[in-house]
């Protein structure tokens, strides 16, 4: 363990063992009588004692333990001495047998807290519990993720956040943090939690091992600006910590220029036994090279120095290889430095990881002897399910339901049910998104999570019409059940279960109610799920396309709010958001926006097709999940590939251009790297070298294949960008490539999932969204056609 140099310790404290008598000699700890221990007791002053009765059995594993602990302890001024206890001893701390089972902790002759003995198992833990008492202003324990946001919120423009996630108290990775917390707790804000669900939240998946975040949160000033999150990528390790920390707090670039010979140079990293990598630049491309140099120093902050070197060979005493873009200098002394060609951003840091030591952390031994080899798993979903083996899941949290108690429950109260193959691997993973919904879900008003495993009661679900799994349903009184045809998610079927606590289309009966409906104050506590809320405008006379908006609606339900007015005063409405009626009111809550459709002659599934068109983000975040929908619409894509959350000047002079209807010839949007990181390759694609980000582009993927670029050295403006989009349509920009027009085929017919995805929407044309069919929809599919009137009409019936 590394020495610290501490200015002087904060507080001091008192750390009071009792247990059963340990009859071996142990030299290191002094043997006091309790009347002389607490005499020695000084306000401020730390000590540790040990409290024995005579007659009592030994424990001589944990006096093994608490001997190693007093030399840290020491370090960080808590005494420790051993008390001896006889009969007539009155003071309590010799009590009961019971009594001795507990730890106490003093501060001068004030206690401040109790421990059971068993929570002190080994040095670590003992050495954990002691500091995070201590230090419990210092250190914020918390189990939520608005808890992190709130500390976040409140440091921005004051302090950096160390934020540690590490599986139970007393491990030695909790020790380490806190050992790091004694030292920095001044500086920085510790924050720490055992949650898995709070790591998850940020975005970790790893959630098997300890890690720690450093949220950059200090040079943070717009409020509305999430904090920069470096992740350490070593064991939490108290040496490795402190490493950390310190990499933290020097400069991003160390200079902004460096006209030496890179061997001679010598930072802090160096001293941290980190590397150095030198972005080798010149006059010409100085500010473009300065601006690729900064963003790998935050992509290898913690891992390495960054330096800008600009060639100058008169000022050189080395003369650097032309061709080289990169010098590498590696943290052992004496080594040379390395000249290097990467003209690609990703094999710089490459580069950088593979040529660090990194000490790995050790699987548990169990794990190498369980279950098949995981790079041999040759399904991906079963592979998932192998890996959370051992997750252990809060079932309780759901309802688990059988041929005796299903139909009692599903009349009994608003339910969901999820059945499912206790044998089938998308079941089992499908099962893990279940449960993560019931925890969001705890405590909530809302409909009763339940489970039946149809391996076990396939009479049931034969009767329910499930032939395949897994398949949600939601029962309701006085309904048809309902089936759940969106994406397998926690969020997705969270927006299902929300927006069908609403009938749809919701009557709306006055003027005022329609304002608070269109502004999003009628539902707000439904708005993040349904960004847009469509409101029909109707006369009390238009009674057919009155019809079909309500089948409209309620086949809808579950995927959008809708609401319906046609009363007598309908022309105010009308006459506002200049709608002809019967209209469609489109009000956009992200964008503040109302827009106006007309419905003349309008029938049921095109008012389908209109709402699912216009559920459609106007600056959506393109993903692997949604690119396919707004391919389907056939324009050019304006992408912005940014790697993190998009600035939100930027946003903003999107969504001014969008609302100026400056952007309908083209689908603007933008691509997060970090949460699609699929977004390099098409990058690497698209350019030899990896340019900086945010990086701006239009792709014409349906005439063409043209890629063209907005020029790095101009801001992304509503001004620059307006006009670099007439230049493009009057013929006056060069594109940077042409796409290839290959089909991109599928290994095997049978991973022809786009087939089966088509297939499966040319069987419902109108519907290009989320799928949610009610029962009586799938079997008036197995009937013959029959009058058109009578099947609508039974339709409108639903």
């Amino acid at each position: 363990m590394m020495s610290f140099s501490f200015d002087g310790f904060r507080v001091g404290i008192s750390f009071v063992m009792m247990c059963i008598v340990y009859k071996s000699a142990v030299n290191s700890l002094p043997e006091l009588s309790p009347q002389k221990y607490f005499s020695t007791l000084q306000a401020g002053k730390a000590s540790l004692a040990y409290f024995c009765q005579a007659d009592s059995p030994s424990t001589s594993v944990f006096l093994e333990e608490l001997n190693k602990a007093v030399k840290p302890l020491q370090d960080y001024g808590i005494s420790v001495a051993k008390v001896n206890c006889v009969k007539e001893e009155t003071s309590r701390y010799c009590g009961k047998e019971k009594d001795l089972m507990k730890a106490y902790l003093f501060r001068g002759n004030i206690l401040l807290r109790e421990f059971p003995t068993d929570t002190l198992f080994d040095e670590n833990a003992i050495i954990a519990h002691v500091l995070f008492a201590l230090l419990f202003n210092e250190v914020k324990y918390i189990t939520t993720l608005e808890d992190l946001q709130n500390i976040e919120n409140a440091l921005k423009g004051k302090a950096n956040i160390a934020f540690s996630y590490v599986r139970a108290i007393g491990t030695p990775e909790h020790r380490a943090v806190m050992e790091a917390a004694f030292v920095y707790g001044n500086t920085y804000q510790f924050v720490l939690t055992t949650e898995t669900a709070l790591l998850e939240g940020i975005g970790m998946e790893d959630i098997k091992y300890a890690h720690l975040y450093f949220f950059h949160c200090k040079s943070v000033l717009d409020l509305t600006q999430q904090c920069r999150r470096t992740l350490m990528g070593q064991p939490l390790t108290t040496l490795d910590i402190y490493r950390f920390i310190k990499s933290m707090e020097a400069p991003l670039l160390m200079k902004t220029e460096v006209a030496e010979d890179p061997q001679q140079v010598s930072t802090v990293h160096l001293q941290l036994g980190l590397p150095l990598v030198f972005i080798v630049s010149q006059q010409a491309t100085y500010e473009a090279d300065r601006r690729t140099a900064e963003w790998i120093a935050w992509r290898l902050l913690g891992k390495a120095g960054v330096l800008l070197l600009l060639r100058k060979r008169d000022s050189l005493e080395v003369d650097i290889p032309q061709q080289a873009n990169v010098v590498f200098k590696r943290e052992e002394k004496g080594m040379p430095v390395e000249f290097l060609v990467l003209h690609d951003v990703d094999l710089v840091i490459s580069y950088v990881e593979n040529n660090t030591y990194i000490e790995e952390r050790q699987e548990d031994e169990t794990d190498d002897m369980e279950g098949p080899d995981m790079g041999m798993q040759d399904d991906e979903v079963a592979e998932s399910v192998y890996r959370d083996r051992k997750r252990q899941l809060p079932l309780e949290l759901t309802v688990e339901l059988t041929g005796e108690t299903f139909n009692a429950t599903v009349m009994a109260s608003d339910s969901i049910v999820l059945f499912y193959a206790g044998w089938q691997a998308v079941s089992m993973a499908f099962l893990h998104s279940y449960v993560d919904l019931a925890v969001k879900l705890k405590g909530t008003p809302t409909m009763l999570l339940t489970r039946i495993n149809c391996a076990n009661w396939p009479d049931v679900c034969t009767k329910e019409n499930v032939t395949e799994f897994p398949v949600i349903k939601m029962y309701k009184e006085g309904e048809n059940p309902v089936s759940y045809g969106g994406m397998l998610g926690t969020e997705d079927l969270l927006k299902f279960i929300q927006l069908n606590r609403i009938s749809c289309p919701v009557n709306i009966t006055s003027i005022q109610e329609a304002e608070e409906y269109l502004t999003g104050e009628l539902y707000k506590d439904l708005i993040p799920y349904s960004g847009v809320s469509v409101l029909g405008l109707f006369s009390p006379t238009m009674t057919t396309a009155q019809e079909d908006f309500t089948e409209a609606g309620k086949y809808l339900k579950g995927c959008v709010i809708t609401g319906i007015y046609s009363e007598e005063d309908v022309l105010i409405l009308s006459n506002k958001y200049t709608a002809t009626l019967p209209a469609l009111l489109l009000a956009r809550h992200k964008e503040s926006l109302v827009e106006s459709i007309p419905l003349a002659n309008t029938h049921a599934q095109e008012i389908v097709q209109i709402i699912t068109n216009a559920l459609l983000e106007t600056f959506p975040e393109i993903t692997v999940e949604n690119l396919p929908t707004y391919l389907g619409l056939q324009k050019p894509l304006l992408i912005l590939f940014s790697d993190g959350i998009i600035n939100p000047q930027y946003q903003k002079a999107m969504l001014t251009l969008i609302k100026e209807k400056h952007l309908d010839s083209v689908i603007p949007c933008w691509l997060n790297l970090k949460n699609t990181p699929v977004g390099r390759g098409i990058l690497q694609v698209y350019f030899e070298v990896l340019p900086p980000l945010p990086l701006l582009v239009v792709v014409n993927l349906h005439s063409g294949g043209q890629v063209f670029a907005f020029p790095s050295d101009q801001a992304i403006t509503e001004q620059n960008l307006l006009l670099w989009l007439k230049k493009l349509e009057a013929g006056l920009e060069s594109h940077i490539t042409i796409l290839s027009a290959q089909e991109w085929k599928p290994p095997l017919p049978a991973y022809d999932f786009l087939r089966m995805m088509d297939a499966a929407a040319s069987q419902h044309p109108t519907r290009k969204g989320p799928e949610y069919m009610k029962e009586t929809d799938i079997q008036e599919n197995d009937k013959q056609p029959e009058d058109k009137s009578a099947v609508r009409k039974e339709r409108i019936e639903l």
